[in-house]
């Protein structure tokens, strides 16, 4: 109960304007270096090659959500053009990963999608890969049905992710079976209603292993996206070939268990943010665990 609570309040902190703008001042201070790899694709690269130093694979993500306009929507499009280029020049081991929003797709969806279109191009030029992230519920429909656009459009480079907090996700992964999608599965971060989310984290993972055993059952490749160490013992018991599965974690969160999965044989890829708009960011990393608040809460104290 008193976690659902902290749950709650620091997600509705995370849109919150005045608190964002005096965390992002002392962005440091709040911890936010711990999880986020920097401002610039620059550090972002260094990042990902430390990564691969350990045999950990890279996804990027140039944070930010919901632009405001056409302007801001082809800008991040470009930065994702500008991301991708970089990892082919650097040699360096990584994919992409994006959200909708920051395409347009609060302005319009056709810009979102043309924009989106442009980043996979890019991405297909160097043969690599761009995975769609899941936003907010109120999103998950209409991002599904872009995914499925692009691959009808004959795009075989783009993933998509699937949240085992929402009832409905079983039924949306069943639905793309035909594609045999690349799909990453979450529990789940944003701020969500009981009536469309399980409220008890039990329940999300029981729905969490319902998800990767089918995806996994199918021969489908997966991207078991968790920290839990549960969880990560379920996956492996499993039985799927290696090349089709993978762990992946978060930047600056359980660093050791990800070197020991990659030392065992297991493809891992960690998920490497950078960018200004860290803010909301951050506010999901620390209400999905609790030990973060507690990092974040020494460093302010700290001298």
């Amino acid at each position: 109960m008193f976690e659902s609570l902290g749950r709650r309040t620091i997600l509705s902190l995370a849109s919150h304007p005045g608190i964002g703008r005096m965390v992002r001042r002392y962005g440091p201070a709040f911890g936010a270096t711990r999880f986020v790899a920097g401002e610039t694709v620059a550090e972002a690269m260094r990042a990902v090659a430390a990564a691969n130093g350990d045999g950990i694979l890279g996804t990027l993500d140039h944070l930010g959500e919901s632009v405001a306009d056409r302007a801001a929507a082809d800008a991040a499009a470009d930065s994702y053009v500008a991301i991708l280029d970089a990892i082919a020049a650097s040699g360096v081991k990584s994919n992409a990963s994006l959200k909708l929003t920051m395409m347009g797709l609060d302005i319009d969806r056709g810009l979102a999608v043309a924009n989106l279109r442009r980043v996979l191009d890019a991405a297909r030029r160097y043969d690599n890969f761009v995975r769609i992230d899941m936003e907010s519920s109120a999103y998950t429909g209409v991002t599904l049905d872009i995914y499925r656009e692009m691959r009808a459009a004959g795009y075989d480079n783009v993933g998509v992710v699937i949240q085992s907090y929402l009832y409905r996700s079983e039924a949306d992964l069943a639905s793309l079976d035909a594609l045999a999608p690349n799909v990453r599965i979450v529990k789940g971060a944003y701020r969500e209603p009981p009536a469309v989310a399980y409220p008890l984290k039990a329940d999300t993972d029981a729905s969490y292993r319902r998800l990767v055993a089918r995806q996994v059952g199918r021969g489908f490749h997966t991207a078991v996206a968790t920290h839990d160490p549960a969880l990560i013992a379920y996956a492996t018991g499993l039985g799927a070939d290696p090349e089709a599965i993978e762990f992946q974690m978060l930047y600056g969160i359980r660093a050791g268990m990800q070197r020991e999965l990659a030392r065992a044989g297991h493809r891992v890829r960690v998920y490497i943010p950078f960018g200004t708009e860290w803010y909301p960011y951050l506010m999901r990393r620390l209400a999905e665990r609790p030990a973060n608040l507690g990092f974040v809460l020494r460093n302010l104290v700290a001298p």
